[in-house]
């Protein structure tokens, strides 16, 4: 099992999110995060003086899938995310040991099954 971890622009989000449902990958983890990077800040005029923003706004997308479906949430954050200009963002991805579902004990890529219906049931 592996966690990607992707942190993309905002508006990359959401083409990312519909297409990964269609695929059967309902579930992800997403947090709003600040960050720099080779974009470094922003300068914008703020009551008449130039303020520099060094913390750019992102989002961080979650997402523990079995080894063999790693390249396919890759390919789809690559996809969707990559616009060629500095600060799109980054993936990694990451090794799981050990996975658990909480209700029925159920452990390994057993709980980690795509959800063929996942698009269906979201409408």
């Amino acid at each position: 099992m592996k966690l990607v971890v992707a942190y993309i622009r905002h508006e990359a989000f959401e083409p990312i999110r519909t297409e990964l449902l269609e695929l059967g990958f309902p579930s992800l983890t997403i947090i709003e995060v600040k960050g720099s990077g080779r974009q470094k800040g922003i300068t914008e005029q703020y009551r008449g003086s130039a303020v520099t923003n060094y913390l750019r706004p992102k989002i961080k997308i979650e997402c523990v899938v079995a080894d063999s479906d790693v390249q396919t949430i890759v390919d789809s954050i690559l996809k969707h995310a990559r616009t060629g200009s500095i600060g799109d963002g980054k993936v990694f991805v990451i090794p799981v040991e050990q996975a658990y579902r909480i209700r029925t004990g159920e452990s390994g890529e057993e709980t980690l099954q795509i959800h063929p219906d996942a698009a269906a049931a979201a409408t």
